[in-house]
C-alpha cells in the first residue's frame, strides 16, 4: 500500500511539473513572437510584421522593453512577388534579395522564418531542365555560390549544399558544407581547382575534407589529383594554400632536375620579401647533388615620379668530376646585373641611369638558366654603362660622367673605362652686342664653343683587372675649341670660315731604345717617365656651299599637277694642317741601332703611341674636298587631300667625295653613297668606296699600290667593296595589301547601303544588351564573300639578308686588269611565327651562310594552350642542339608545383638520328 501511494504521488507530481513546463513554453513563445513582431522589415514595402496582426491573445499587451534579437533591421525584396504565411514566414519569389548589415543573399526563391531569423535559398528549375538563380551568399567582399542554402542571421552559422568560392587565383567546391559565425567553411567531399570551367574543371585536387579560411588560406586533409575525370596516383596527406590579396612575403618553392656533369638538383627555391610598397627582394639558391651550389638575389624598386630599376646578383660553385680524380675541377662564378631609369619629371636639369651586364667569362657555361637558353649561351659580348648629367642652363654647361665595362667571354678580355667624364659649353658669339642696332656686324658673327673629356681605361683579362696597378691604367684629358663664323657671298653662296684648337693632357710617356738582348722579343726597350705632358694641334679650314634648285615636268605626262624637284648641293673645303712633326714641338723621338750588316738605321717613334686621345700628325696637309649631294623629289596632286599636295622621294639622297692633298700631292679614295626611302618604315642605304691609284709590281715582285692613278690608265676607279642588308616582314595583310585593295573597295561599296540599312536595328540590339546586364557579349563570326565562315591563319615571316663584297687577295691577282677577283660573302636569316588554330602558336628562327655553306642556328618552339595548363616544347639545331619539353599549370601558384619538365643539356649537343 505504501508503495501504491509513493507511486501515485510521483506520478501525479510528474503530471503537475509536465504541465507547468508546457504552460511556461507556450508563454516563453508568444513573447518571442511579439519581440520578432517589433523589429523593421522590408523597407520597400514598409509594413510592420508585428505578431498582433497575426491574431495574438492579450498577453502580447506587455509593454516591458525587450532585447531584440538582431542588432540591425533585415531588408528583403523581391521582383515576382512576397508572400506572408500564419506560421511567420516569407517567401520571396522572382530574383529575391535579402541584406543585414554586410550580408547580402539573392537567389530565384527565399524563405524567411520570422521566429528564428533564418533563411533557406534555393534556385529553379525550367522545362528543359536548366537550374537558374542559384543562390548567391555574400559576406563583406567573399561571395559563395551554392544551389540550396540555410543560414542563421542571429548566429551567423549556415548550412551551404553544393557550394562554389574563388579564393586568390583558384575555386573552392564541396558537395556539403558548414559556414561557421567566423566566416569560417568546413567542407566535405571537396575540389580545388585553378580551371574558371569549375562545374567540371580539367583538373582538380579531390579533398575529403578541408577548412577554407576566406582570403586567408585553406587546409585540407588527405587529397588526390584528378585530370580529365581520372584519378591518378598522386596523393598528399594534407595540403596548405595561403589566399593572400595583399603584399606579402612568402616562400618560393624549389624546381628539381637532373643534369649530366653535377647530377640531381633543386633550384630557384628560396624566399620572397615583401619589404614595402616601393621595394621587394627574391633570395633563391641551388643545390647539386655532387656538391655545386649557388646563390642569388632580386630585387625591384620603384618610386613614382622619381626612379625605377632592378637589380639580380648570383654567385655559382660548380664542381665536375670526382674529387681526387684529374678530372676534379672547382669553378666559382659571379654576375651582376643592374638597370636603373630615372623619371624624366624628377629633375629637368639632371639625369642618372645605368645598365649593367656583368659576369666572369664562364658563368654562361654554369649557369643552368645560360645553358637552357641557346642565345645567352652563345653571346661572346656583354657590355655595361652608368651614365649621370648634370645641365647647368644659366651658364650652358653641360656635365656628363659614365663607367663602361665591356668584356668578351669567348677569351675573357675585359675594357674598363673609370671614368669617363665630358664637358660641354654651350656656342656663345663673344663680340656680339647686347643691345644691337642695325645691320649685325661681321665680327658678332664669330662664335666658339668649348668640349672637354676626361677618361681613365684599361684593357687586361676579367681575372686580372683587381690586380693591375693604377700605374697602367691609360688616362688623359683632352680640350676642343672650335671657332667659326658664316658669311654669305653673294647672297646664295654660304662662307664658314673656322679655327680648331685641340689639346691633350698626358701623365707619362714612353721612351723607347735598342735592346741587344737575346732575350728581348722585338728588342726594343721602353720606359716609363711620369709627369705632366701637354701636347697640342690646330687646323683652318674654309667651307662653301650653296643649293641649287632644278624643277623638271615629264613630256609624257600631260597632267599639270605632277612636277620633279632636283636639289643639287655642291660643297668645297680647303683644310691646312702644320707639321707637328718638327723637334721643337718633341711629339717624335728617334733612336738607333746597328743591324746585321753594320750599318746604323734609325728609329722614329711617338713617347705617345697608344695614348687614349693619340696625338698629333707630322707632315703639313693642305686638303681640298669635293663633295656633292643629290635630292630628287615627285610632286603630285593627292587622291585624298582635294586641296594638297604629296610627296615622293625618288632618291633620297645620292653624294660622293674626294679630296686632294696639295702639300703631299696625293689623292683619296672616292667614296660613293645611295640612300633610297622605299617605304615608310624601311630606308635602303648602300655606301662603296674606289680606290684612286693602281696596284703595281715592286722590285721584289710584290703587289702595291703604286704612284699612278687609275685615271691615267682611262679607268674610273677601282672598286673596293660594299656591304649591306635588306629585310622585310611578311604577314596575312601583306598580300591583301597588294592585291586585295580593289575587290575590298567593292566590297565595302556593296555592303555600304545594307550597313545603313542595318544602323537602326543594330542600335535596338545595343540597347537591349546594355540594359540587361545578365546577358553576354557575343561577337559575330566573320564570314568571306560566299558566305561561309572566314578562315583565318595568323602567320609572319620575316627575311633578313646581308651581304658584302670585297676584294679577295688571298687569290693571285689578275695581271692584264690588276685586280683581284671578288667575294661575296652573305647570309639570310628567316624568323617568325605560324598560329595553328586558336590554341597553337609556333616560332621559328633559322639562317644559311651562303659562304660556308652552312645552317646557322636553328630553334623551333612550339606551345599549345591546355586551358588551364600550357605547353612547350623546343628544338635547337645547330652548334648548341638541344631540346626540351615542359607542361605545367597556368596559374602562378601552382606553376612550380604541377608542372614536368624534360630537357637536354645544351652543352652535352645532342645528336639528332
Amino acid at each position: 500500500m505504501t508503495s501504491f501511494r509513493r507511486t501515485t504521488y510521483l506520478l501525479l507530481s510528474l503530471f503537475v511539473f509536465g504541465f507547468f513546463c508546457s504552460f511556461y513554453a507556450e508563454a516563453q513563445r508568444v513573447r518571442g513572437k511579439r519581440m520578432r513582431g517589433g523589429e523593421k522589415t522590408d523597407s520597400l514595402h514598409r509594413d510592420s510584421l508585428a505578431l498582433d496582426s497575426l491574431g495574438m491573445d492579450s498577453l502580447a499587451a506587455d509593454t516591458t522593453k525587450k532585447k531584440e534579437p538582431l542588432d540591425a533591421p533585415v531588408i528583403y525584396e523581391a521582383s515576382d512577388s512576397i508572400v506572408f504565411t500564419k506560421e511567420g514566414y516569407a517567401h520571396l519569389y522572382g530574383e529575391g534579395k535579402v541584406n543585414y548589415q554586410n550580408i547580402e543573399l539573392t537567389s530565384a526563391v527565399i524563405t524567411m522564418n520570422m521566429d528564428s531569423s533564418t533563411v533557406y535559398a534555393t534556385g529553379v528549375t525550367d522545362t528543359a531542365g536548366v537550374e537558374t538563380g542559384s543562390p548567391i551568399f555574400k559576406d563583406g567582399e567573399t561571395p559563395y555560390e551554392s544551389k540550396i542554402m540555410r543560414y542563421n542571421f542571429k548566429t551567423k552559422k549556415g548550412f551551404i549544399n553544393s557550394i562554389v568560392t574563388q579564393q586568390g587565383e583558384g575555386y573552392v567546391t564541396s558537395e556539403e558544407g558548414k559556414k561557421g559565425a567566423n566566416d569560417e567553411i568546413y567542407m566535405r567531399h571537396g575540389k580545388y581547382t585553378t580551371c574558371d570551367n569549375h562545374e567540371h574543371p580539367h583538373f582538380y585536387l579531390k579533398l575529403s575534407m578541408a577548412k577554407v579560411r576566406p582570403k586567408k588560406n585553406v587546409v585540407f586533409g588527405p587529397a588526390q589529383l584528378v585530370v580529365e575525370d581520372v584519378p591518378l596516383p598522386i596523393a598528399v596527406p594534407f595540403g596548405f594554400f595561403p589566399f593572400n590579396s595583399s603584399y606579402s612575403s612568402g616562400f618560393i618553392m624549389p624546381t628539381y632536375g637532373d643534369e649530366m656533369n653535377r647530377g640531381f638538383y633543386l633550384r630557384d627555391g628560396g624566399y620572397y620579401f615583401a619589404i614595402s610598397d616601393q621595394m621587394d627582394l627574391k633570395v633563391l639558391g641551388e643545390v647539386f647533388t655532387k656538391g655545386s651550389w649557388g646563390l642569388s638575389a632580386a630585387s625591384n624598386y620603384n618610386k613614382r615620379y622619381k626612379f625605377s630599376g632592378s637589380f639580380n646578383a648570383s654567385y655559382l660553385v660548380t664542381k665536375t668530376g670526382e674529387k681526387n680524380m684529374p678530372d676534379y675541377s672547382v669553378s666559382k662564378d659571379f654576375r651582376i646585373q643592374w638597370s636603373h631609369r630615372q623619371d624624366a619629371k624628377a629633375n629637368p636639369n639632371s639625369s642618372f641611369s645605368a645598365s649593367v651586364n656583368f659576369a666572369t667569362s664562364s658563368y654562361d657555361r654554369s649557369s643552368l638558366s645560360s645553358l637552357y637558353n641557346p642565345q645567352q649561351y652563345s653571346q661572346n659580348t656583354k657590355a655595361s654603362s652608368v651614365s649621370y648629367s648634370r645641365n647647368f642652363p644659366e651658364i650652358g654647361l653641360n656635365i656628363s660622367g659614365a663607367f663602361n665595362i665591356t668584356q668578351n667571354t669567348r677569351d675573357s678580355s675585359l675594357s674598363m673605362t673609370l671614368p669617363d667624364v665630358n664637358i660641354s659649353l654651350n656656342r656663345i658669339y663673344p663680340f656680339k652686342r647686347k643691345k644691337s642696332a642695325g645691320d649685325e656686324r661681321w665680327y658678332e658673327k664669330i662664335s666658339l664653343q668649348y668640349t672637354g673629356s676626361i677618361t681613365n681605361s684599361i684593357s687586361t683579362k676579367d681575372n686580372l683587372l683587381f690586380k693591375t696597378p693604377l700605374t697602367q691604367w691609360e688616362n688623359g684629358m683632352q680640350h676642343k675649341i672650335p671657332v667659326s663664323a658664316t658669311f654669305n657671298l653673294f647672297k646664295y653662296i654660304n662662307i664658314v670660315p673656322s679655327f680648331n684648337y685641340t689639346e691633350r693632357w698626358y701623365l707619362r710617356k714612353v721612351k723607347q731604345s735598342y735592346d741587344a738582348s737575346p732575350t728581348s722579343r722585338d728588342h726594343v726597350k721602353r720606359d716609363t717617365i711620369n709627369g705632366f705632358n701637354r701636347l697640342y694641334d690646330y687646323n683652318l679650314s674654309l667651307q662653301m656651299n650653296t643649293k641649287l634648285y632644278g624643277m623638271y615636268k615629264p613630256l609624257f605626262m600631260k597632267s599639270k599637277e605632277l612636277q620633279i624637284r632636283h636639289v643639287f648641293t655642291p660643297t668645297v673645303s680647303y683644310t691646312y694642317t702644320p707639321d707637328f712633326g718638327k723637334s721643337r714641338y718633341g711629339y717624335y723621338d728617334t733612336y738607333t741601332y746597328t743591324d746585321e750588316d753594320g750599318e746604323v738605321r734609325t728609329v722614329e717613334y711617338s713617347p705617345y703611341e697608344g695614348a687614349v686621345y693619340g696625338y698629333p700628325g707630322k707632315n703639313m696637309s693642305q686638303n681640298i674636298s669635293f663633295s656633292i649631294d643629290n635630292n630628287i623629289e615627285m610632286k603630285m596632286k593627292s587622291d585624298k587631300d582635294t586641296t594638297g599636295y604629296k610627296k615622293i622621294s625618288l632618291i633620297d639622297q645620292l653624294g660622293a667625295s674626294l679630296s686632294y692633298d696639295v702639300a703631299n700631292k696625293k689623292w683619296s679614295d672616292l667614296s660613293m653613297n645611295l640612300r633610297l626611302k622605299l617605304t615608310k618604315s624601311y630606308t635602303f642605304n648602300m655606301n662603296a668606296s674606289f680606290a684612286t691609284y693602281a696596284y703595281q709590281f715592286d722590285e721584289n715582285g710584290n703587289v702595291v699600290v703604286g704612284d699612278r692613278t687609275e685615271w691615267s690608265y682611262g679607268r674610273f676607279g677601282r672598286f673596293q667593296g660594299y656591304s649591306g642588308s635588306f629585310s622585310y616582314t611578311l604577314n596575312n595583310d601583306t598580300f591583301k595589301k597588294l592585291f586585295g585593295k580593289k575587290e575590298e573597295d567593292k566590297k565595302n561599296k556593296d555592303n555600304k547601303g545594307k550597313e545603313e540599312n542595318e544602323d537602326e536595328e543594330t542600335e535596338e540590339e545595343t540597347e537591349e544588351q546594355n540594359n540587361n546586364s545578365n546577358m553576354r557579349k557575343t561577337e559575330k563570326a566573320s564570314v568571306d564573300s560566299d558566305g561561309y565562315l572566314a578562315f583565318k591563319l595568323p602567320w609572319s615571316v620575316s627575311l633578313s639578308y646581308s651581304y658584302s663584297i670585297r676584294e679577295d687577295r688571298s687569290k693571285d691577282i689578275n695581271i692584264k686588269t690588276m685586280r683581284y677577283p671578288y667575294s661575296l660573302t652573305h647570309s639570310l636569316n628567316v624568323s617568325g611565327n605560324f598560329k595553328i588554330g586558336s590554341r597553337w602558336n609556333m616560332t621559328y628562327s633559322t639562317g644559311y651562310d651562303f659562304t660556308s655553306k652552312e645552317m646557322s642556328m636553328t630553334t623551333l618552339n612550339i606551345t599549345r594552350d591546355l586551358h588551364c595548363f600550357n605547353m612547350s616544347c623546343g628544338l635547337v639545331f645547330g652548334p648548341f642542339t638541344s631540346y626540351n619539353f615542359s607542361i605545367r599549370a597556368n596559374s602562378s601558384m601552382l606553376t612550380d608545383a604541377l608542372k614536368w619538365d624534360q630537357r637536354s643539356n645544351t652543352g652535352s649537343a645532342v645528336t639528332w638520328y
